[in-house]
């Protein structure tokens, strides 16, 4: 039921004139009346105009203790739709929209709008902390949104709790700390930082550590602690700081160092130069053993202008140093071997190697001798020396065979060179060699060869080392080598000096990690191998061997090739006689051609990487172990694998497992340096 004590005001005000009606009060008093007749009302008692949603429904009661103007009476209508969760919000053509308020938040609002919208720029406290702050005291249909990048705040809300929410802004985004600076005599600032970082840290609500309400940070240089934060709570911090910094005072002025990834050996004469003392006469130890046969340490010890006594030893058997200084001192010297003595990174160089080499060789000669029997002398001949075997040779032998005792140290010569010349022979060999028994000797030999031989070579040799670390890989043999030979007087007491001399696959490399990522690499490659003798029946041995040494700078990752080697060489030798070889036909029997023809090409390319954690070392150590495990020779019937069976009983650990592959591009450029590992199938049964 409605009662409407205003419903005669309401004829007068219409008949009155506008001057007059605006000047007027009235009482208001409803009670459960429907709130879109009394929407309606309003508007025909203030002139607005009302767009309602069809969401707007239900009573409303409302009831005035006196009259009110045209203003009072709007803003109770506003109190009214507040109080049955709907709004009014302004559209800007003076027109009023009525919803539901759980939808307010995410309608635009015109200035001077009961439900506003507003951007807040913050610049001392974080926005992200100011929003938790806000957000209980903003009402169920408004919202506060917090942007990091800008550092500023969106508050949508009812007006009036937009104003009293920028009143709070106000009061928390002032910036109250203040900076102290404090100097520490004794103690280093790094280490008292540390300290009071860890005493003034909070838990949060998941029990991880968050920022205290003072900043620390430590000026190494000027040893200066840097506090910022509330003056009260600083000046808390400060006793705290002078007393640390007193009892770092120590009477007997000796501090003990213990190293954790640094050499003592080589850490010692660095800081002796530091200090301008004389470096230990052990070089880059100073260590000397004592008389009990226990290894001791080498102190080198001076006395400044300042009359106080300066000295450092190490200690090998826990890689320490002792210090014995001014407080000073030892806090300049441990905050230098702070930063040295941290872990150092290793580089992986990887080279791949490729020789392809092969030789063809031609030969066709005609060789024929005639000789006279035991009262004439005729003779002829033709021999050459770019064939095998020497009718010569042979030839003597036969006549030997008939006219020398068997006994006899010349048939044994002659019949040794025979077999010499044999078997030095190639290809296709014919003829014949014989005497008849007036003593003539007659034989023709005829030869062919053809011979074709190829060389593949592909090695994949690899190092670790740490940076600044020279390192040598070797694969091969150890051939011994002849460097001197004396005989007694008449050959009494000979002996012979020999060298061994490696010979195989070598690689020296020592990097050096560069700031910029890049990797110094001084580098040595040698590919070498054994020839054969020099000569027939000889001990010296010829060596082949392919080097090169240099200095290069590479990217982290990055193939690429150190030196090439394209060689190809032809060799053709005719041996004839003269004008009998120039008959056709027929001359070819009074010749001898052969021709020898090689090519080499070999390319070294190498790739460094960088590893700096145990994570790196995973990712390189699990596929190269996965590549070996693959090889069918470790599986055996059942289906094990010998290389895991021997990782687990002999190092009692699970063999390492490749991390999943990720996605990449087909195709890479080498340039790159991301060219992937050839196949099994390539490298014919992996690297050599």
């Amino acid at each position: 039921m409605r009662v409407f004590t205003f419903a005669a005001l309401l004829a007068a005000l219409c008949a009155a004139p506008l001057a007059d009606a605006r000047a007027q009060t009235q009482v208001l008093n409803v009670q459960d009346a429907d709130v879109r007749a009394f929407i309606q009302d309003v508007s025909r008692s203030t002139g607005y105009t009302f767009v309602i949603d069809p969401r707007v429904k239900g009573l409303v009661s409302v009831s005035s203790s006196g009259p009110l103007t045209r203003a009072e009476l709007f803003d109770v209508f506003l109190s009214t739709l507040r109080a049955n969760n709907y709004v009014a919000i302004p559209t800007g053509s003076g027109a009023y929209r009525i919803e539901p308020s759980e939808n307010a938040a995410r309608q635009p609002s015109a200035a001077g709008g009961q439900f506003t919208t507003q951007v807040f720029r913050l610049r001392s406290i974080d926005a992200q902390a100011a929003a938790e702050i806000l957000k209980p005291l903003v009402g169920p249909q408004g919202q506060v949104i917090a942007n990091p990048r800008g550092n500023t705040l969106v508050v949508a809300d009812y007006a009036d709790n937009v104003r009293r929410i920028r009143g709070l802004i106000t009061q928390i985004d002032q910036d109250r700390s203040s900076t102290r600076a404090v100097t520490l005599r004794n103690s280093s600032a790094r280490e008292v930082a540390a300290v009071i970082t860890s005493l003034t840290a909070l838990s949060g609500a998941d029990g991880k550590p968050t920022r205290g309400p003072v900043s620390v940070v430590a000026v190494e240089g000027s040893n200066t602690v840097l506090l910022r934060g509330e003056p009260e709570a600083i000046d808390r911090l400060l006793p705290l700081i002078a007393d640390l910094d007193l009892r770092a005072r120590s009477n007997d002025d000796v501090k003990v160092i213990f190293l954790k990834h640094a050499n003592a050996e080589q850490m010692l004469p660095v800081l002796q130069q530091l200090l301008g003392l004389p470096v230990s006469a052990t070089g880059a130890g100073g260590a000397a053993a004592s008389a009990d046969g226990t290894r001791a340490t080498t102190e080198a010890a001076a006395q400044p202008a300042g009359g106080l006594r300066v000295g450092i030893a190490r200690y090998p058997g826990a890689n320490a140093l002792v210090i014995s200084a001014p407080p000073d001192t030892q806090r300049m010297l441990a905050e230098v071997i702070t930063k040295l003595d941290v872990r150092r990174e290793q580089v992986l160089v990887e080279a791949i190697v490729v020789e392809v080499s092969d030789t063809a060789a031609r030969e066709l000669g005609v060789q024929f001798i005639l000789g006279g029997g035991k009262d004439d002398v005729p003779f002829a001949v033709t021999n050459y020396s770019n064939t095998a075997p020497n009718i010569l040779a042979l030839a003597g032998a036969v006549a030997g065979e008939k006219s020398l005792p068997e006994d006899s140290a010349t048939l044994a010569a002659l019949r040794e060179a025979a077999v010499s010349s044999l078997l030095g022979a190639n290809g296709l060999l014919t003829g014949g060699i014989g005497q008849l028994d007036n003593g003539a000797i007659f034989g023709v030999i005829v030869n062919a060869v053809r011979r074709d031989s190829g060389s593949r070579l592909l090695s994949t040799p690899s190092v670790l080392t740490l940076d600044n670390e020279e390192a040598t890989f070797l694969v091969g043999q150890e051939v011994p080598i002849t460097t001197g030979e004396v005989l007694g007087s008449a050959n009494s007491n000979p002996f012979r000096t020999i060298q061994r001399q490696n010979v195989g696959i070598q690689l020296e490399v020592k990097p050096q990690i560069n700031a910029g990522g890049g990797i110094t690499l001084f580098l040595r490659q040698e590919v070498s191998s054994v020839a054969g003798p020099v000569a027939e029946g000889s001990s010296e041995l010829i060596i082949n061997k392919r080097e090169l040494e240099t200095t290069v700078l590479v990217d982290n990752g990055d193939i690429v090739v150190l030196g090439g080697l394209l060689d190809e060489n032809e060799r053709m030798s005719v041996q004839a006689v003269p004008g009998l070889s120039e008959i056709p036909v027929l001359g070819g029997l009074f010749k001898s051609r052969a021709r020898t023809g090689g090519r080499t090409n070999l390319m070294i390319f190498i790739r460094p990487r960088i590893i700096r954690s145990a994570a790196d070392a995973q990712a390189i150590t699990a596929p190269r172990f996965d590549f070996i495990r693959s090889d069918p020779a470790l599986v055996d019937r059942s289906g094990a694998n010998a290389l895991d069976a021997l990782v687990q009983d002999y190092l009692k650990t699970l063999p390492p497992v490749a991390p999943p592959p990720a996605p990449s591009p087909s195709a890479t450029p080498i340039a790159t340096g991301t060219l992937p590992p050839p196949a099994p199938s390539d490298l014919e049964g992996g690297p050599r």
